[in-house]
């Protein structure tokens, strides 16, 4: 989950799916999506589009939604990229609070906000290569709890 969901959740989501890929038991995951404060229906930023093409993945037919009580029930497991929107969520849907984290914060440490470079002004290549490590090294935890929690 990303605030507008056009740049950071619909390259974590590509960043998952093509991890998902590789373990050849894609029909075990459905990797999606949302944002928190959305206007529904836009495509990914073109910076979005260029650096999931530098990856060779494709989130061209991605479009922004909203999360959505839907969406929350069937989690696993809702990742955030900052800490506001985790503690909207879960006063949004208290009964999903058990399974919403940030991402950063899978796997002890301290957790911190992944800024929104259209917030923050950071540069969109530097979050996007935060973001590919981040999964690329949280990946096994995240597939561990999914496992355990599925």
């Amino acid at each position: 989950m990303c605030t507008a969901n056009r740049f950071r959740s619909p390259l974590a989501e590509a960043f998952f799916k093509a991890k998902v890929a590789a373990l050849n038991k894609p029909e075990e995951w459905q990797v999606e999506s949302a944002g928190t404060w959305v206007n529904e229906s836009l495509p990914p930023t073109l910076e979005a589009m260029e650096e999931a093409k530098k990856r060779h993945l494709n989130v061209d037919q991605h479009r922004s939604r909203i999360v959505n009580p839907s969406l929350m029930r069937q989690a696993n497991i809702i990742l955030t990229m900052e800490s506001g929107q985790k503690e909207a969520l879960a006063h949004e849907f208290p009964k999903f609070k058990g399974k919403i984290f940030q991402l950063t914060e899978l796997g002890g440490g301290i957790p911190y906000d992944i800024p929104d470079p259209y917030s923050t002004k950071e540069s969109p290549v530097v979050i996007a290569k935060e973001l590919e490590e981040l999964i690329d090294n949280k990946f096994p935890l995240i597939y561990q709890y999914f496992v355990l929690n599925a």
